[in-house]
C-alpha cells in the first residue's frame, strides 16, 4: 500500500463528520490516475453477468475488481484505503467497488438516493471513496445534500420493482428474508439488473430533492484529477447531468467499513453480498471482522 501525495487536514477531517462528504484535493499521484483510467476501460470492453446499462447511456459494473487487474491494484496497493480510514481514524475493511462510466456528450443525472439500503451491511463507520481519471465540473458532478447522513433514517431504494407486480417472485423473496437468507443469491453474479430486487415498502422513499432544491443544503464541487471525493454510506447523493461533455465521466467508487459495520439481511436487498460471502452464511448482526478472509483488514492506524 503507497501513501497519499500529502496528508488530510483537520479541516478535512471536521467537513467530512460534519457535512458527510469531502474532496480532497491533489492527493493521487499520475501513476494511480493511469492505473485507474486503464483499469476502467478494461472492465468497460469485458461486461459480465454483473454489468448493467441504464438508460442514457450509463453503465454501471459491481465488482469490477473482480476482473480488472488495473481496479484490483486500486484496492489492494493504492493510497485509497490509507485515505479512508485516516478520515475515519479506524481500522477499515474493503466491501465493494462500483464502476460509473458515462461516454463523452450528453452526460445524464443519476437519481438521487441513499446507498445504505442497497447492501446487506448497516452502521454509521461506512465511507465511498470515488476517483474518476478525467475532469468532472461542478454541472455533471456528485451532490450530496449536506449533513444528511446525521438523519438517522434509511430510505427505500430508488431501484427494484414493485412486489405486487410479480406476487410470486416477491413471495419466494419473503420466504427467504424469514428464513434469514439474502433476497439475491451467488447465481446473481450470472446475470443481475438493478430490477431483480423487490421495494421495501416498510421504508420511506427519498425526498423529492430536485423538486425542492432551495429546501436542502446542497453540497457540489469541480472535481479534477487527482483528488479523491469520500462520501458517508448513509448520505443522500445523486449526480448533476443534463450538460454535454467532452470527455466521459468514468469513475472508480470503492466502499470500506469500519468496526461497527455488521451483516444486516435486508427485504429490499438490491446489490449481491460479495461472492465468497456466500460461503459463510452469515446472519444479522454478524461483524464483517468474522470474515476474515472475504474481508481483510485494509488499513488501521497503527500501521500509518
Amino acid at each position: 500500500m503507497t501513501h497519499p501525495l500529502r496528508p488530510i487536514t483537520d479541516n478535512e477531517r471536521t467537513a467530512f463528520h460534519r457535512d458527510g462528504a469531502v474532496v480532497l484535493k491533489d492527493v493521487l499521484a499520475q501513476e494511480w490516475l493511469t492505473v485507474v483510467a486503464e483499469g476502467l476501460e478494461e472492465a468497460h470492453t469485458a461486461p459480465d453477468g454483473m454489468s448493467s446499462e441504464l438508460p442514457g447511456r450509463l453503465r454501471i459494473d459491481q465488482f469490477p475488481a473482480y476482473k480488472s487487474a488495473g481496479l484490483g491494484r486500486m484496492v489492494s496497493a493504492s493510497p485509497i484505503a490509507a485515505i479512508v480510514g485516516s478520515m475515519l481514524g479506524k481500522p477499515i475493511r474493503f466491501y465493494m467497488d462500483q464502476m460509473f462510466y458515462k461516454p463523452a456528450g450528453f452526460i445524464p443525472p443519476t437519481d438521487w438516493h441513499q446507498d445504505t439500503c442497497y447492501y446487506n451491511i448497516e452502521g454509521n463507520d461506512v465511507i465511498r471513496a470515488w476517483v474518476s481519471p478525467d475532469p468532472v465540473p461542478r454541472d455533471i458532478s456528485i451532490e450530496v445534500v449536506r449533513g444528511s447522513h446525521l438523519w438517522n433514517i434509511t430510505y427505500g431504494t430508488v431501484a427494484g420493482h414493485d412486489p405486487s407486480a410479480d406476487p410470486h417472485g416477491a413471495a419466494q423473496a419473503q420466504a427467504r428474508f424469514a428464513e434469514q437468507k439474502p433476497i439475491l443469491g451467488r447465481d446473481a453474479f450470472e446475470n443481475w439488473s438493478y430490477m431483480d430486487g423487490f421495494f421495501d415498502s416498510s421504508l420511506p422513499l427519498p425526498p423529492d430533492i430536485n423538486g425542492n432544491r432551495d429546501s436542502f443544503d446542497i453540497l457540489g464541487w469541480d472535481y479534477t484529477p487527482g483528488d479523491v471525493l469520500l462520501f458517508h454510506g448513509n448520505i443522500l447523493h445523486g449526480a448533476a447531468g443534463g450538460a454535454t461533455s467532452p470527455t466521459p465521466r468514468r469513475a472508480h467508487a470503492t466502499l470500506w467499513a469500519g468496526p461497527d459495520v455488521r451483516y444486516i439481511h435486508r427485504r429490499g436487498q438490491v446489490l449481491p453480498d460479495p461472492i465468497k460471502l456466500y460461503d459463510h452464511e452469515p446472519m444479522t448482526g454478524q461483524s464483517l471482522s468474522e470474515f476474515e478472509d472475504v474481508f481483510p483488514l485494509a488499513w488501521a492506524p497503527q500501521q500509518n
